[in-house]
């Protein structure tokens, strides 16, 4: 029997998401992105989840990009609708999910590794990380998301660079360009990410999904109506119980209880 493509498991209040090729260090293909997407929606749907870590299996790769052996047999048409349509609605999915999502980078980010990533709310490095987008030296260019979310994420020129040239970057560039969050010791990488999703599943997750689909939603606004819509959403937070029970622990100098409501 054939291991899963992608593992998951709950360790409190955090889903632990694992892709699980290792002997093609963790490369996309069409049922592994799936896989993905049904792990997504198991973690989504589990009430105990308030925080979801992404991570690889093996110690040399996150996501190594997309699967080659799979890609180069499809000419433009098939691609555009089987495996494109596929990672963009997976990512996307991962995007705009309610629950905060973090990658925990442990090893390559190759190509739809790093695309993946861009999809991700906050990114954890292993020291010895590797990010990349080198579509163009495969005579491609990104084209799971990688082209649009690399410009909204970085400075246009770094972005090209990285688009044009196909360079590696390794962790501790990553983190100084924006591309990611923080670089830790390889040993210490989940250890570092929990302590990071610990810290957001104690606040309220009905507050978390308000904010993060203010976020989200004003990024794809101009200024004016974004202001606006945070205007409204900050205005559905004080109808939430959370809000005031958040409030007034603070005012009576006791820790705040989230119920979620």
């Amino acid at each position: 029997m054939s291991e899963p493509l992608v593992l998951t498991e709950v360790r409190g209040n955090i889903g632990l998401m694992t892709v699980n090729r290792p002997q093609v260090h963790n490369a996309l293909n069409t049922p592994t992105a799936l896989a993905m997407e049904t792990a997504l929606t198991e973690l989504e749907q589990d009430a105990r989840v308030k925080v979801i870590v992404i991570t690889g299996a093996g110690e040399k790769a996150f996501i190594a990009g997309g699967d080659l052996s799979e890609m180069n047999n499809r000419q433009g048409l098939a691609h555009y609708e089987e495996f494109a349509e596929d990672i963009h609605r997976v990512f996307r999915r991962f995007e705009t999910s309610d629950k905060p999502t973090i990658s925990a980078v442990n090893g390559w980010a190759l190509g739809g590794g790093t695309e993946f990533l861009l999809s991700t709310d906050i990114r954890v490095l292993a020291d010895h990380a590797v990010l990349a987008l080198p579509e163009i030296t495969l005579g491609l260019f990104p084209g799971a998301g990688g082209t649009q979310r690399m410009i909204r994420q970085v400075p246009l020129c770094m972005a090209r660079e990285l688009m044009f040239t196909g360079d590696r970057i390794k962790a501790e560039e990553a983190v100084r360009i924006g591309l990611a969050n923080k670089v830790v010791p390889r040993e210490k990488l989940l250890e570092e990410t929990f302590a990071i999703a610990e810290k957001i599943a104690q606040k309220s997750p009905l507050v978390i999904k308000l904010l993060k689909r203010t976020i989200r939603d004003g990024a794809e606004m101009p200024l004016s109506a974004a202001l606006a819509h945070e205007q409204a959403m900050i205005g559905l937070v004080f109808d939430t119980r959370d809000s005031h029970e958040g409030m007034g622990a603070f005012l009576e100098k006791r820790p705040a209880q989230f119920n979620g409501t």
